[in-house]
């Protein structure tokens, strides 16, 4: 992406408005609907103002956003600095379908489609993050990457396993970073370009963002770009929990990729990123935690002296792309990618309570430490063949595993085996090949179909096993084929519908098999080495519509759910779990959303979504099965927006309300929780805010935001923490 003033001007948001002239470039049919006023609820994503926006992740070949055969979404940079949106869940939580659960303010773990944590895929520039330490229900790992550092996001749900392997249920988003933009700049010519931004957040102490970025490099035949991002956010406040003390954090990131053209159709591509995370604490399960009542909608205080994380993630990658346009090549396009990921995850427990001017001499403090290295190869390639074409490769990822545990009683830390948080000394090997046929019947209707196969083999070095008093080791393997077949039919220029049925493959990871970690508001989860690989099938529809004024779309969709791995207590009314195949069940829901642009100034914009589900669990280990609602589907959301352009473009004004229905579906696991979820299910909210950009000078942008105008207090549903009440915030950004 080219850095220069002009990609820092003021745009208009409308979603696939068909070619405004005055709207430069929107998408030719992409998502949207206007919502008649049933519930104001959570607020639409802008629309992008992007010459067609192009996609990779739906098919791993660009295919312009409105003819993907899936929902799909696409974020660009303007999109997160407009909303000020402070990290990737808060970046999805505007789009139809997705719950932006957050366990604190510096996790975040996006349900999609009703899944989260391993059952979403996450990728960089292509390049996978998920590893096999991640553990069921809401990860932390989504918040790893810096999204200042981002050019666009690409969310496509329900893509199955076909693409891009195991994981990929609920949605796959693949985050793609800046580049330096060399090919479009004149060829030959010396260039460099270079930004600075600032931002405050003024609820409870304050937070302070900075980033510097600059790139530069020679037209046509090489560029480098770097960034460097510091954040310190303060603890929030909200109107009735008062200051959520600890809710703050430090965060330093920096990037650097350096691309250069081989010849005019080839491009070799270095990249380093890396993500460090300090003083991240779960805030719920502390003592800062006082509670919550909504009008009679209690959850539970903390009750641990402290509950504190660590996070350093590094990823560098090496790539080579090239495409040949000569009519009637063998291969017209193929890459491959070598990659290295080092991730470092540290808790720290306080587990004491505070009893008068003492402490608890029950309690105890631990520190859990997981070191992961993952060394992962991506082979892509496309070729035509008969009326469409052949998209084929394999991808192979492993990881390394080390893990420590040390328990503090109050005589001196002991290392502790049986709470490392994941077996130590441990090997996980993902080795997947896959195809898929592009096939264009004809000039309306297209059809997709694919297949993967995937092997995966779990070596656990150390495992401590309680009878034998010793660490054991064990070896798993799996394979698998899934399927996929989508269809898009163009039935004018205005309409189209897509759907199809796609599979999605989970085998048991490292977390599942060994891991030995604390969830909720303190259930102790073993791991269980009998485990067998998960299995889902989606089936969705959808249709588009698109004129030059109007934008709509609608999609519905069935999870089937067979052989989920949860966590079953040990006995009946137990705190210790343990990972089990046997939950079997269902998701479906809607979403709808659209846009209006009733003049050149005026936008209107909007959506709603829905899920409901059903699962069927033990009880407890050798329990009988029960049927409970599915944990954290999406009640009823939805949204509207009203944005302003003057003009002269320099200046626009967008006012916003969101909300939910209240969440009362509670599994038993939920309720439980009862630091999370309050008694009867999560409140209902209403809460508007208000965004604007002024373009000052050319190389000069200024935007604010007052966010939670009425100082609401609410919490997303499942989350760990109340959102922040009112907030101003102001964003500097200076080019050159």
């Amino acid at each position: 992406m080219n850095n220069s003033s002009q990609d820092n001007r003021p745009r208009k948001r409308g979603i696939a408005l068909k070619n405004p002239s005055h709207l430069k470039g929107q998408p030719k049919k992409t998502a949207g609907i206007l919502l008649p006023a049933i519930l104001i609820a959570p607020l639409l994503a802008h629309g992008q103002d992007l010459l067609k926006p192009l996609v990779v992740t739906a098919t791993r070949s660009q295919v312009p956003l409105a003819d993907t055969a899936y929902t799909s979404t696409y974020l660009d940079e303007d999109f997160l600095s407009e909303n000020t949106r402070r990290n990737i869940p808060d970046a999805l939580s505007f789009t139809p379908g997705v719950l932006a659960q957050k366990t604190t303010y510096g996790h975040g773990s996006p349900f999609i489609r009703g899944m989260t944590g391993r059952s979403n895929l996450l990728l960089v520039d292509g390049i996978r993050l998920n590893n096999s330490t991640w553990r069921g229900g809401p990860v932390q790992y989504w918040n790893t990457i810096d999204s200042y550092s981002i050019d666009h996001l690409e969310l496509i749900k329900s893509q199955g396993s076909v693409p891009y392997g195991s994981d990929a249920v609920g949605g796959t988003l693949n985050a793609f970073t800046k580049d330096s933009g060399f090919r479009d700049e004149a060829q030959d010519r010396f260039f460099s370009h270079g930004s600075g931004y600032y931002e405050y957040r003024s609820n409870g102490e304050g937070s302070n963002i900075g980033r510097l970025e600059g790139s530069m490099g020679q037209g046509g035949k090489w560029g480098m770009n770097a960034g460097i991002s510091v954040k310190d956010f303060g603890d929030i406040h909200d109107s009735a929990v008062g200051t959520m003390k600890n809710t703050g954090y430090d965060e330093t990131d920096w990037d650097l990729r350096f691309d250069m053209a081989l010849n005019p159709s080839t491009t070799l591509t270095a990249a380093l990123q890396h993500v460090q995370q300090d003083n991240v604490w779960r805030w719920h399960r502390t003592i800062y935690n006082p509670g919550w009542d909504h009008d009679g909608h209690v959850s539970a205080p903390g009750t641990w002296l402290g509950n504190i994380y660590d996070q350093d993630r590094l990823l560098g990658y090496l790539k080579i792309a090239s495409e040949d346009p000569r009519a009637g090549s063998w291969i017209s396009r193929w890459s491959a990618t070598l990659s290295y990921q080092d991730s470092s995850d540290s808790e720290f427990q306080d587990r004491r309570t505070a009893v008068g001017q003492s402490l608890s001499s029950t309690r105890y403090q631990q520190i859990q430490e997981a070191d992961v290295q993952t060394y992962g190869i991506d082979l892509e390639f496309e070729s035509p063949m008969g009326p469409g074409k052949w998209i084929y490769g394999l991808d192979y990822y492993q990881d390394e595993v080390g893990s420590y545990a040390t328990r503090n009683t109050g005589s001196g830390s002991v290392f502790r085996p049986a709470s490392r948080p994941v077996a130590d000394d441990s090997t996980y090997k993902l080795f997947g090949l896959h195809g898929q046929y592009h096939w264009l019947v004809n000039d309306a209707l297209r059809i997709e179909s694919g297949v993967r196969y995937t092997f995966a083999q779990a070596e656990i070095g150390k495992r401590w096993d309680a009878n034998a008093g010793a660490d054991i080791s064990s070896q798993r393997e799996w394979d698998n084929a899934v399927l996929s077949l989508r269809a898009i039919h163009d039935f004018n220029s205005e309409w189209s519908m897509y759907g199809g049925a796609s599979q999605a493959f989970r085998a048991p990871n490292l977390a599942d098999l060994s891991g030995a970690t604390t969830s909720r508001s303190g259930v102790e989860t073993g791991g269980s080495v009998d485990l067998d690989p998960e299995r889902y099938i989606t089936y969705e529809i959808g249709t588009r519509h698109g004129t030059e004024h109007t934008s709509f779309q609608a999609a519905v969709f069935y999870t089937d759910i067979d052989d989920i791995i949860t966590d079953v207590p040990v006995s009946m009314g137990s705190s210790t779990s343990q990972s089990e195949n046997g939950r079997n069940g269902y998701i479906y829901g809607f979403e709808i959303e659209g846009a209006w642009e009733i003049n050149e100034q005026w936008l209107l914009t909007g959506y709603a979504a829905w899920q409901k589900g059903e699962t069927e669990t033990s009880s407890y280990v050798g329990g009988p099965v029960t049927e409970e609602p599915y944990s954290r589907a999406l009640p009823l959301t939805a949204s509207v927006a009203l944005r302003w352009t003057h003009p002269s473009k320099k200046y626009w004004v967008e006012g916003r309300v969101v909300g939910a229905e209240k969440a009362d579906r509670l599994s038993a696991a939920d309720i439980a929780d009862n630091q999370r979820f309050p008694s009867g299910g999560t409140p209902a909210y209403v809460v508007p805010s208000m965004h604007a950009g002024w373009q000052a000078t050319e190389n000069l942008l200024v935007t604010a935001g007052l966010e939670n105008i009425t100082d609401e207090d609410y919490r997303n549903h499942g989350s760990g923490n109340n959102e922040p009440g009112f907030n101003a915030i102001l964003g500097v950004k200076a080019t050159w």
